[in-house]
C-alpha cells in the first residue's frame, strides 16, 4: 500500500503536468478524474491480501459474488448519472470507479471478518485465525526484510511488469508518444472494449478454471515419463479438446466478425463509429480474438507445468518480446493508424503461441499423445468456414449498410443461414468435442 500511494502520486503528477491534457471545454474535470483513479488504485490495494487469500484457497463463489456486485453497482451508477447529470463528464466515471473498488474491498472484508474464527474455518484448518493476522506487523525475532521472500517478490514483479507491457503496451505508446489524437483514441477504446467482451466472458473463465485443473492433475517440473500415465492421458485429451473448442469459437468470430463489423458498429454507435476507422479496427480485432483464444489455453497449460527455472528463462523471452512489441506498435501505428496497434498485438500473440506450442510439443514428445492436433479442425468444417466468409463478405458489399433496413435484414439473414450451416457441420464432424462440452 505505501508503494501504491507513492506511485499513484508520482504517476498522477506525470499525467497532470508532463502529458498532454485535453481541452477543458471538450473534456471537463480531467484533473479530478486523474486523482479519483489514483485513489481507486490505492483502495483496491487495501483488499489485495484478501483477494490473494481467496484465490489461494479457491473461494470461487466469493470472487464471483464480489466482482458481480461491484460491476453491477458501477454500471448502475454510471447509467443513472449519465442520464440525470450528463454535464458532469468525467466525474461520473470517476465516482463509478471509486464505487466499484469500494464495493469490491468491502465484500472481501465482510466475508473474511465473518469467516475467520468461525466453525467452518476451524473445520477446514484455515491457516489464518484472526483478521488482525492479515494486517502489517513487526515480529521481534525476525529480520525487517525476509530476503528469500523479497527475491521471490522481485521475480513476480518483473513478470507482472513484462506481462503488463505485452497486454497494455499499445496504451503506453498511445499516451506517451501522441501517435493518435483523443478522438481516435476514443474510437479505439470503444472497439477494443466491444471486441474484448468475448475474451473476458468466455476465454478468461476457461483459462482460469483449466489452469487449476492442469496444475492439480500434473506435477510441475516433472517430465511426462515421471507423471502418472492415466493423468497424462486425461490432461492430453482435455487439452486437445480445449484447443479445438477455443479454436472453433475464435474462427467463428473471425469469419463472421469480418462481414458484420460495420453493421454492429452502426447499430451500436451510429455513423460516428461505422463511417471512420471503426469497422476496420473491429475486423482486425476479430482476427485478434482468434490469437487470444489459442494463446489463452496454450499458456494456461504451459504456466501450470513450468518449473521456476523455465519461468525465469521465459521472463527473458518476454523482455525481448516487450521491446520488439513496443517498437512494432510505434511503427505500425505510423503506417496504419490505430489498426497498427491491433496488428502489433496479433504479432505479439503469435510469438507467445509459438513458444507455448513448442513447449507442449516437447512435453508430449516422449508420449503417444498429440494434443496439438486439436488445432486442426476437420476439412469439411474448414470448407464451410471459407464458404461462409466468401458469402457473408459478398452480402456485405451488396446489402450493407446504407441501403435501408430491408437490405440489412437480408444481410443478417444470410449470416444466420451461414452460421446455422457452420453449427450443423460442427455437430456432425466434431462429435467428441460436442460430448466434452455437454459434460463440462
Amino acid at each position: 500500500v505505501p508503494l501504491g500511494v507513492f506511485w499513484s502520486l508520482v504517476l498522477g503528477l506525470v499525467w497532470l503536468h508532463l502529458l498532454e491534457v485535453p481541452d477543458p471545454s471538450v473534456v471537463p474535470h480531467y484533473q479530478a478524474g486523474v486523482v479519483a483513479f489514483g485513489l481507486s488504485a490505492i483502495i483496491e490495494l487495501l483488499g489485495e491480501p484478501l483477494w490473494v487469500l481467496a484465490q489461494a484457497h479457491l473461494f470461487v463463489r466469493l470472487k464471483v459474488i464480489a466482482e458481480s456486485l461491484s460491476v453491477v453497482s458501477k454500471c448502475f451508477l454510471t447509467v443513472t448519472l449519465v442520464i440525470l447529470y450528463p454535464q458532469w463528464g468525467l466525474y461520473i466515471f470517476s465516482l463509478a470507479q471509486l464505487l466499484y473498488v469500494s464495493v469490491l474491498v468491502v465484500c472481501y472484508v465482510i466475508y473474511f471478518v465473518m469467516f475467520l474464527g468461525s466453525p467452518e474455518a476451524t473445520k477446514k484448518s484455515f491457516p489464518v485465525a484472526r483478521v488482525k493476522a492479515l494486517l502489517p506487523n513487526f515480529v521481534e525475532d525476525e529480520t525487517f526484510v525476509n530476503w528469500k521472500e523479497a527475491r521471490l517478490t522481485w521475480s513476480f514483479f518483473k513478470q507482472s511488469f513484462l506481462k503488463q507491457i505485452l497486454t497494455e503496451g499499445e496504451r503506453y505508446v498511445m499516451t506517451f508518444l501522441n501517435v493518435l489524437n483523443f478522438g481516435d483514441q476514443g474510437v479505439y477504446d470503444i472497439v477494443n472494449n466491444l471486441g474484448s467482451l468475448v475474451a473476458r466472458f468466455i476465454f478468461l473463465p476457461i483459462e482460469e478454471s483449466f489452469y487449476v485443473f492442469f496444475a492439480k492433475v500434473l506435477e510441475r517440473g516433472k517430465t511426462v515419463k515421471d507423471q502418472k500415465q492415466d493423468d497424462v492421458a486425461m490432461a492430453a485429451n482435455v487439452l486437445e479438446l480445449l484447443l479445438k473448442l477455443v479454436l472453433l469459437i475464435g474462427l467463428t468470430i473471425t469469419v463472421f466478425g469480418y462481414a458484420y463489423s460495420q453493421l454492429a458498429l452502426d447499430i451500436y454507435g451510429g455513423s460516428m463509429l461505422s463511417s471512420g476507422t471503426g469497422p476496420d479496427l473491429l475486423r482486425c480485432y476479430s482476427l485478434y480474438v482468434l490469437f487470444l483464444a489459442v494463446n489463452g489455453v496454450t499458456e494456461c497449460f504451459t504456466f501450470a507445468l513450468m518449473c521456476k527455472e523455465e519461468v525465469d528463462r521465459y521472463n527473458f523471452v518476454m523482455l525481448a518480446l516487450s521491446f520488439i512489441f513496443l517498437c512494432i506498435s510505434y511503427f505500425l501505428t505510423h503506417w496504419y493508424g490505430s489498426v497498427g496497434f491491433i496488428l502489433a498485438n496479433c504479432f505479439n500473440m503469435g510469438i507467445r503461441i509459438a513458444h507455448s506450442t513448442h513447449y507442449i510439443y516437447d512435453y508430449f514428445r516422449e508420449s503417444p499423445h498429440r494434443p496439438l492436433t486439436g488445432l486442426l479442425p476437420s476439412p469439411a468444417l474448414l470448407l464451410v468456414y471459407v464458404s461462409s466468409a466468401v458469402v457473408t463478405a459478398l452480402s456485405e458489399v451488396l446489402f450493407c449498410c446504407d441501403k435501408g433496413w430491408m437490405a440489412r435484414l437480408i444481410h443478417v439473414s444470410t449470416g444466420a443461414l451461414c452460421f446455422a450451416a457452420t453449427l450443423v457441420t460442427m455437430l456432425c464432424t466434431e462429435t467428441e468435442l460436442v460430448h466434452f462440452v455437454r459434460n463440462q
